[in-house]
């Protein structure tokens, strides 16, 4: 997922850079919706993991 996202990134900076502003928007809130999303999965395994890792 934090590859999508990263690649959105770069597409949105490719066509902010180009002028299509549209487009650019619309790829940055797509990298940003989906880094966060990424984000949280990744905080969810890391409490979960340690919890595992304490009851051991």
């Amino acid at each position: 997922m934090l590859k999508w996202a990263i690649i959105f990134a770069i597409v949105a900076i490719i066509a902010a850079a180009l002028g299509f502003t549209g487009v650019a928007g619309a790829a940055a809130a797509i990298a940003k919706l989906l880094f966060f999303v990424f984000l949280v999965i990744f905080l969810v395994f890391l409490v979960l993991s340690i919890t595992a890792a304490r009851q051991l």
